[in-house]
Order: structure tokens, then C-alpha cells, then sequence
């Protein structure tokens, strides 16, 4: 029972937290066009790295946002890989 709570909170988690990476891609990328005070570099590493990553990757190319930036071109697709590495460690030892 208690592995099937944290199976469903690990997916809950990393729905959510990709939902953010995607966002705030998003809104990142809506305040660049306004000229507006922007989301810090390291706000859009920390939410990948919090198991965002494909959400920000994701993020990054939906919107075209950060995409000649090298940092972003080649740690986002690390992270994410990372994430899902560990995310499918997660259930394996959970299933």
C-alpha cells in the first residue's frame, strides 16, 4: 500500500513540477518580448533540475526560448536525461 502511495506521488511530483518548467518558460519568454524585469537563469536550472527538466526542455523549444544559449542547448538535455534516470530507478525499486 505504501508503495503504491509513493508511486502516485513520485508521478504527481514530476507532473507538477514539469508543468512549472514549461511555465515559466513561458512566461520568461512573454516578459523577453515586453521588456519586462525577466525569470532568472538559475530559477529555470533549479526547476530543471528538481526533476523539471523535460518540462524545460519541452518549454525551451515550444517556445523558442533560450534555445542559442550553449548552457541550455546542452545542460537541459542532460538534466532531463537525469531526471528520467532517476525517476525510472524510483519505480523500479517501487514496483
Amino acid at each position: 500500500m505504501l508503495d503504491q502511495y509513493l508511486i502516485y506521488t513520485v508521478i504527481i511530483y514530476m507532473i507538477f513540477i514539469n508543468l512549472v518548467s514549461l511555465l515559466l518558460f513561458r512566461t520568461d519568454k512573454q516578459l523577453a518580448r515586453k521588456g519586462k524585469r525577466r525569470i532568472a537563469e538559475k530559477t529555470l536550472f533549479l526547476s530543471a533540475i528538481l526533476g523539471g527538466g523535460p518540462g524545460a526542455v519541452l518549454g525551451m523549444h515550444l517556445f523558442s526560448h533560450k534555445t542559442k544559449k550553449a548552457a541550455f542547448q546542452l545542460g537541459l538535455p542532460l538534466i532531463a536525461i537525469v531526471n528520467v534516470v532517476l525517476v525510472m530507478m524510483v519505480l523500479k525499486d517501487l514496483v
